[in-house]
């Protein structure tokens, strides 16, 4: 997995509530959250860009009050998405 390395500066580090020792396993799921919201990837896609189940996904969307928006295209998308997975 390749991997990019950001500097976020730490007022807003602390502003988002976000754990500093931690902070990519906490922006990840934030940042694909985002792409979802805005209909960038699909569901199934975000949930695989932050390595979580789709199923925590959801939970997780649902806690920061993201509606669920999945029709045909995010099918397809997360169809090839498991087809590429071998699942």
């Amino acid at each position: 997995m390749q991997t990019v390395r950001v500097e976020i500066p730490a007022e807003l580090v602390v502003a988002a509530g976000l754990n500093a020792d931690d902070l990519s396993a906490e922006a990840a799921p934030l940042l694909a959250l985002e792409l979802y919201r805005e209909d960038r990837v699909s569901l199934g896609r975000a949930a695989e860009l932050c390595h979580l189940p789709v199923e925590r996904f959801l939970e997780f969307a649902g806690r920061h009050n993201v509606p669920l928006h999945y029709g045909a295209v995010d099918l397809e998308e997360d169809r090839r998405t498991l087809e590429r997975l071998g699942l």
